[in-house]
């Protein structure tokens, strides 16, 4: 096979690992919506200890313990590695607690600034040095947020806490890069997590409520079972996009989840959308506009420097 049809076959599947790990994201809150009346507690603990169970499988099956082995005998690595479990667990729990709360709409809004966070961690952490777009967009995106804050009246918490705690686990992740891979790293980071997760069922039990895992009857059981696998499968996909395609792809794929919780939460979810929020979003969006379009115009000037005689 010409190396052209490979590139070409690798960036196309590429696209669909990155495209369905997104994809899946987006109507995240309609599977965590199905598993009521269990509450937003008890689902980020089951979906620690599953997501842990399922990548034990997954080592086993792919004979990635050998590699996991080599993690171990790394305290750098690991240390790194519970930082990155205690940064995914405040964002797992603070978007269950948004979806299952009524706001799936504000954690929509967190996963639109994302891409702008990422920039500003690798200006102020990497030490970056970002172009005057980048700055336009980081700029009409601040602003956003005080509309937001002045005008709506409401201090969008659930969003900022979701795009800074990804930014950071993104960065982590970044950090250790290929010295470990995607699913020991998610084995790593749901076993430093097995304590809050213990806690937070004995705790959850002792309310009315208690543990509703087995009480709603053996299709619920089977729904909330499936937490592990709904949480592993995307971050597996879009490790394997990431490693096939640029970062500038990856930059506007990953608009779809967004889009797709927005478009939930408006037009399936009915959550209110008063005008005030609206001129908070539409900022928003416009700031988006003006970092895709730097994201287009760099790659097109990186194209033209790697091909010789183009003006």
């Amino acid at each position: 096979m010409p190396p052209e049809t490979t590139t070409r076959a690798t960036r196309t599947a590429g696209v669909a690992y990155a495209g369905g790990a997104y994809l899946l994201w987006g109507i995240l809150p309609l599977y965590f919506l199905l598993l009521v009346p269990t509450g937003p507690w008890e689902v980020v603990a089951w979906r620690v200890l599953l997501s842990l169970v399922f990548c034990l499988l997954l080592l086993t099956v792919t004979r990635g313990w050998a590699a996991f082995g080599v993690i171990l005998r790394q305290p750098k690595l690991l240390g790194w590695t519970a930082l990155a479990g205690l940064l995914i667990y405040v964002n797992w729990q603070v978007f269950v607690l948004g979806t299952l709360t009524g706001h799936v709409v504000e954690t929509s809004l967190g996963y639109f600034i994302n891409p702008i966070t990422t920039v500003l961690l690798g200006v102020f952490v990497l030490k970056e040095r970002i172009r005057r777009l980048q700055w336009a967009a980081i700029a009409i995106a601040a602003i956003a947020v005080v509309v937001i804050v002045v005008a709506y009246g409401a201090f969008p918490w659930i969003a900022l806490t979701l795009t800074a705690s990804f930014g950071v686990y993104g960065l982590i992740k970044k950090k250790i890069g290929p010295a470990v891979d995607a699913v020991s790293g998610l084995t790593l980071e749901s076993f430093w997590l097995i304590p809050i997760a213990v806690v937070q069922l004995i705790i959850v039990a002792q309310t009315p409520a208690g543990i509703t895992m087995g009480q709603n009857g053996w299709g619920h059981a089977l729904v909330l079972g499936f937490a592990g696998v709904v949480t592993a499968v995307p971050l597996l996909l879009f490790a394997a996009g990431t490693r096939r395609i640029d970062l500038t792809v990856i930059g506007m794929i990953q608009f779809v989840t967004p889009v797709m919780q927005f478009i939930l939460g408006v037009a399936v979810l009915g959550e209110p959308m008063p005008a005030e929020r609206w001129a908070g979003f539409i900022i928003v969006w416009i700031a988006i506009a003006v970092f895709v379009i730097d994201l287009l115009l760099a790659a097109r000037r990186g194209r033209r420097v790697a091909e010789p005689g183009v003006a």
